[in-house]
């Protein structure tokens, strides 16, 4: 199995986690990481360290973040790039919907790749994206 970590600023992270059980139940080998007001990069970084480390054993680790130019994507793309000489492959995409995270949940039960799992991501983020009201009429 994949593992998946959601960071992102503020409660984001654990508010997707709550969506996520929710809707489906608390699914394995996923951790949410805050970035909370009070939190150092420092402290991010650690937590991001720890969640990475506890999923070593998975076929790869997706880490998704709620930005691009935040903190807790550049932490958690140093973090992957750091971690390629340890033959942990690590993908980290950034603009997380709830959408993208449950697909990306719900195909760890038959995708094995973690970059084929980011790619199903990307995609079903793409799908999210629509303004319903056009979509209604």
């Amino acid at each position: 199995m994949i593992g998946l970590v959601i960071t992102g600023h503020g409660s984001f992270a654990s508010g997707m986690a709550d969506a996520v059980n929710l809707l489906v139940g608390k699914p394995e080998k996923f951790i949410a990481v805050d970035y909370l007001q009070e939190d150092s990069t420092d402290e991010l970084e650690i937590r991001l360290k720890k969640a990475i480390a506890s999923l070593y054993g998975c076929n790869g680790i997706l880490i998704m973040t709620d930005i691009y130019s935040g903190q807790p994507c550049k932490i958690a793309t140093q973090l992957a790039d750091k971690q390629r000489s340890n033959d942990a492959t690590i993908r980290v995409l950034a603009g997380a919907n709830l959408g993208m995270v449950m697909q990306a949940n719900m195909a760890r039960a038959y995708v094995s790749d973690v970059s084929d799992l980011a790619n199903m991501a990307l995609e079903e983020a793409h799908r999210q994206l629509i303004m319903p009201s056009g979509v209604l009429r």
